[in-house]
């Protein structure tokens, strides 16, 4: 595994997304219910941030073509998109947050 620290715990916040870069990928981080998760932080159907787009619950929304991917899995959820995201696994030591970015699933 190759774990990286991408962010602070207290730099996600509740709610948001927190778009980072590890490994030479576009990372979005997430807060949901407390729990951290990781994503591509790129629309699987047109190059778009996530991280400029709209998290409603655990599931985010593409800013241009409202594609909605399921944060945990990565599923897609709402079409035009059919490709899930890559998720990454997240992992807190103190105050740091660290996704595994040789995990692609």
């Amino acid at each position: 595994m190759a774990w990286v620290e991408v962010a602070k715990t207290d730099d996600v916040e509740e709610g948001k997304v927190l778009a980072v870069s590890a490994a030479n990928k576009m990372i979005a981080l997430y807060r949901i219910d407390g729990a951290f998760y990781a994503t591509s932080d790129v629309c699987t159907h047109a190059f778009a941030l996530l991280s400029d787009g709209y998290l409603d619950g655990d599931c985010i929304e593409c800013p241009i073509h409202q594609a909605l991917f399921h944060v945990p899995t990565g599923e897609v959820r709402s079409e035009p998109a059919t490709e899930p995201l890559e998720t990454y696994p997240t992992k807190v030591e103190g105050n740091a947050l660290l996704i595994d970015v040789s995990a692609e699933s």
